[in-house]
């Protein structure tokens, strides 16, 4: 249960949930995109990331030197519901 308080407590934030929804749209985007989308600066935006990135919400894949973030595809029922209603 506490583990579930933690993935819940890293979407109850919106601008977290802003970058799920950016996420949700588009499939995969860098940091930059997202900052640029939702109004954040850059660091804020991987902060954020970071913090998704950790619960396993988010996942991240480099290519060269850029990076890439993607939703994971298993993920609580209780994050993929929250997904679903962006």
């Amino acid at each position: 249960m506490r583990e579930l308080e933690k993935t819940l407590k890293a979407v109850a934030n919106r601008r977290r949930l802003a970058i799920l929804k950016h996420l949700k749209t588009n499939g995969e985007a860098k940091v930059g995109d997202i900052a640029e989308e939702i109004g954040l600066s850059f660091r804020s935006t991987s902060k954020h990331l970071g913090i998704l990135s950790a619960r396993d919400i988010v996942e991240r894949d480099q290519r060269g030197l850029e990076v890439f973030y993607h939703l994971v595809r298993e993920q609580h029922s209780a994050v993929r519901h929250i997904i679903t209603l962006l």
